[in-house]
């Protein structure tokens, strides 16, 4: 917890008894449901929550726009960024059942209201959302076409609808037919050696068909 007030010292009271749940919550859940790893579960704030609170830094989302979090797994980067902008509606979806299973019973257990869940592959999805996050779930080129055609026509925000995705190690390759993606390194948000090497690339979508 100290390491999530330490970047983010503006928590109300109940956004700081709600990622002080998280310790528990996932410990309880992992027992039952394996989908985070031993070690990651002893370091949770760094490797997980914080690190879903990278995208924070680059954007900051405003009231009552969508986002949709494609392959949340155990819930990242969705329910540490619900928690923090709790105006702000986040759909998360994955293809694995018992994933979505403990997502559901975390998002129970912290009471958020602005959290839904969808247990199917992302391509079923017929909504439109300002921004798409997630956490390396593919390549850039496979995920871009999964996600084809969920991009909301209006931007809300300054910054055009498109997707900010958290991914680590050397970008060049995999982004180089993306002239228009930009790279924010974690490094200069977090001194913590673990975000040396971690990255969140936004890449802006056009609209495509219309409105759902």
């Amino acid at each position: 917890m100290e390491l999530i007030l330490k970047y983010f010292p503006q928590l109300t009271d109940t956004q700081k008894e709600q990622f002080d749940q998280l310790q528990r919550l996932y410990q309880d859940w992992n027992l039952k449901i394996n989908v985070v790893s031993r070690k990651d579960i002893d370091e949770l704030y760094l490797r997980h929550v914080l690190h879903s609170l990278g995208i924070a830094k680059v954007q900051t989302f405003l009231p009552g726009s969508n986002i949709l979090d494609v392959g949340t797994g155990g819930g990242f980067p969705g329910i540490p960024l619900a928690i923090l902008y709790p105006e702000v509606h986040f759909h998360l979806v994955d293809s694995i059942g018992k994933k979505i299973k403990v997502v559901d019973e975390v998002v129970n257990g912290l009471q958020l209201e602005n959290v839904k869940t969808t247990n199917a592959r992302v391509e079923t999805i017929s909504e439109n959302y300002d921004f798409i996050v997630s956490r390396a779930v593919a390549q850039m080129e496979t995920f871009v076409h999964w996600v084809n055609g969920k991009i909301a026509k209006k931007s809300l925000h300054d910054r055009k609808n498109g997707i900010l995705y958290l991914k680590g190690g050397d970008l060049t390759e995999e982004l180089k037919v993306y002239r228009n993606a930009e790279i924010y390194l974690l490094e200069n948000y977090f001194e913590e050696e673990f975000f040396e090497t971690k990255s969140v690339v936004y890449l802006p979508l056009k609209y495509k068909g219309k409105e759902k």
